[in-house]
C-alpha cells in the first residue's frame, strides 16, 4: 500500500512539473501548477511521517508556508494584472 502511495506522489510531482513546463504562457496556470508541486509534497510528506509514525507538526509548517507561498503568488498575480492588463508572460518584458 506504502509503494502504492508513493507511486502516486511521484506521478503527481511528474505531472505537475509537465504541466508547469508545458503551460509557461500564463502566469495563473504556472501558480496552479505549482500549488499541485506542492500538494504532491504534502502528500509525500504526510506518507513518510505516517510511515515512521512521527508527528505531523512539520507538515502543518509545511501547509503554512504552503498556503503563504499560495497567497503571494495571487497578489503578484493581481498586482500585475492591474498593471499590464493580462497575465501573458510575453508581456512582461519589464521584468526580464
Amino acid at each position: 500500500m506504502l509503494i502504492f502511495c508513493l507511486g502516486i506522489s511521484v506521478f503527481m510531482y511528474f505531472m505537475g512539473l509537465i504541466s508547469f513546463t508545458m503551460k509557461r504562457k500564463h502566469l495563473l496556470l504556472m501558480l496552479l501548477s505549482l500549488e499541485f508541486i506542492i500538494l504532491s509534497l504534502f502528500f509525500n510528506l504526510f506518507l513518510y511521517l505516517a510511515y515512521y509514525y512521527f508527528e505531523y507538526f512539520f507538515s502543518m509548517i509545511f501547509l503554512t508556508m504552503s498556503v503563504c507561498e499560495g497567497a503571494l503568488g495571487l497578489a503578484i498575480l493581481v498586482s500585475l494584472i492591474r498593471t499590464h492588463g493580462n497575465d501573458y508572460f510575453s508581456t512582461f518584458n519589464v521584468l526580464w
